[in-house]
């Protein structure tokens, strides 16, 4: 398993992020890790799509699903299966919304792995037709090291989270203790955790999950304005 990891994802973005930095003017690593996030998101474009409607679509059963919490309050179990029961009726799977993080997360665990070797000049790995420049510079734009953290990266990936589970998320409607604890827990504990994480890592991993992040905002404002269109 692991050798097909390292010849499927790891080697490709090892070999893409040299081969970049190689030809980018500038020889700037921010701009290859820019270019390689949005070279993974259009890949993985299709999957997300399905995810984020899905999710939109939950949003729209959020004022049934309210009223089922209701109904069978005193009873979780009758709760749960009136809950799955609409889901089928919709055809929506409820746990299809985890499916991004699940198959982002092969994706940066294999970009930490190479940003934290190749920025050390550990290249092996390199396909032969691949030039070894030696060393990457760790520079943004000159400026900003993304070899080491950054707190205002942290931040801004911080933000950035909050922004989509503020857009992803319904119109506050409920009533059940459970349901308004796991919104505040996607609204305002998992931006703060991942500022914290993020605050220790080196600064190449924040600024993937920021751009990551806005091109799933952008991908999740395109399906709103469809399904707003649609309407019309």
């Amino acid at each position: 398993m692991l050798a097909l990891y390292n010849e499927i994802i790891y080697r490709p973005i090892l070999n893409l992020l040299v081969g970049l930095y190689n030809v980018i003017p500038g020889h700037d690593i921010g701009w290859v890790i820019i270019i390689i996030t949005l070279v993974i998101r259009f890949v993985l474009a299709p999957f997300m799509h399905k995810s984020l409607k899905s999710q939109q679509a939950m949003n729209a059963l959020q004022p049934k699903l309210n009223e089922l919490r209701e109904k069978h309050k005193d009873d979780r179990e009758a709760q749960t299966k009136a809950m799955m029961d609409l889901y089928k009726e919709h055809q929506i799977n409820p746990f299809s919304s985890c499916l991004p993080l699940l198959i982002q997360l092969p994706f940066l665990i294999a970009l930490y792995q190479v940003l934290a070797k190749a920025l050390q000049g550990n290249l092996a790995g390199l396909y032969s037709f691949v030039y070894n420049p030696g060393t990457l510079n760790p520079k943004f734009l000159g400026l900003i090291d993304l070899s080491h953290p950054n707190v205002v990266f942290a931040i801004i990936a911080g933000v950035v989270q909050f922004w989509q589970s503020r857009m992803m998320m319904p119109a506050s409607t409920q009533t059940d203790t459970t349901a308004k604890a796991m919104r505040f827990q996607t609204l305002y504990v998992l931006p703060i955790i991942s500022i914290v994480i993020a605050w220790n890592l080196p600064a190449g991993l924040p600024l993937y999950w920021i751009v990551t992040t806005l091109f799933a905002v952008a991908q999740q404002y395109y399906i709103i304005r469809g399904q707003d269109q649609t309407k019309l």
